[in-house]
């Protein structure tokens, strides 16, 4: 009796493999898609926290801020809560990632036949989206109450790609949030983390203005070097010094997700390989 043995398995090519994963990928987005549609409680929220986070910061605490040369209050925090918004953004990754966990939903994404990557990429690409809506909801608010962009068109647009840029970057550390965290209560938690990463900041106060050791850390932060970038580009006064960090404001708004990415995605796949290991 001969024995006989399997053939080993062909690894399809590698074009077929990136098709593969673009297309689940893709699968991925259109359903996270259809359920913020069916959703109508969290398109509210999206429409109402601009409409509030306005409201609060530039009429309620900007009545007693000033800005250096005697500029509109209004023009300096507006790209502030631009860059407030894509960065609180991670928030709402890593609650979503921690229910879809918590509720077996991506029990199911892996017992398909899926592309490894496509869940996580897929959840990026929907948040980008995503947060391209908070940014056109923003603005729209923005133009109402009277603000503007002095930049050129070009500049305009690269603000706001700079803004989607920094989104982008931490999508993936709120995916890596997610997956760490044990439930969606705790997830919910995370706002304690997110509140001082975007209020220490350049946001709506100059570092210059606060403490010594508290103003190295808000100009460090990559929040500033976002809001600060775009109000450059924007034509509104930015009201920095001339510390390193805040002359290489652009460059550094830039470097900063690049550095987050490269840091957070291989960790948030990684992470979610190995949820059942």
């Amino acid at each position: 009796m001969t024995a006989t043995t399997a053939p080993p398995a062909i690894a399809p090519p590698a074009g077929r493999r990136l098709r593969w994963a673009v297309s689940d990928c893709w699968t991925i987005v259109r359903t996270e898609l259809t359920h913020l549609v069916k959703q109508p409680s969290e398109i509210a929220w999206q429409l109402g926290f601009p409409i509030v986070s306005v409201l609060l910061f530039v009429y309620v605490f900007g009545s007693a801020m000033e800005v250096g040369g005697g500029a509109d209050y209004k023009t300096y925090a507006m790209p502030g809560l631009f860059a407030m918004t894509m960065a609180f953004g991670f928030m709402n990754t890593a609650y979503i990632v921690a229910i879809q966990k918590e509720r077996g939903v991506m029990d199911r994404f892996r017992s398909m036949p899926m592309a490894p990557s496509a869940v996580v990429t897929g959840r990026g690409v929907a948040d980008v989206l995503r947060a391209a809506l908070d940014l056109l909801v923003l603005a729209v608010i923005a133009l109402v109450i009277g603000w503007r962009s002095d930049g050129s068109l070009l500049e305009t647009l690269a603000a706001f790609g700079l803004l989607l840029l920094l989104r982008f970057a931490l999508i993936w550390v709120g995916i890596v949030l997610g997956l760490a965290v044990k439930n969606e209560e705790a997830a919910g938690n995370l706002f304690a983390v997110a509140f001082p990463f975007g209020m220490v900041s350049s946001v709506f106060t100059p570092p210059s203005l606060m403490p010594d050791w508290l103003g190295a850390i808000a100009m460090w932060n990559p929040v500033s070097s976002t809001a600060n970038a775009v109000r450059d580009l924007f034509g509104n006064p930015v009201a920095t010094g001339d510390t390193w960090i805040e002359s290489h404001a652009l460059l550094m708004a830039v470097v900063w997700p690049i550095v987050i990415t490269a840091v957070f995605l291989p960790w948030a796949v990684r992470r979610y390989q190995s949820l059942s290991h």
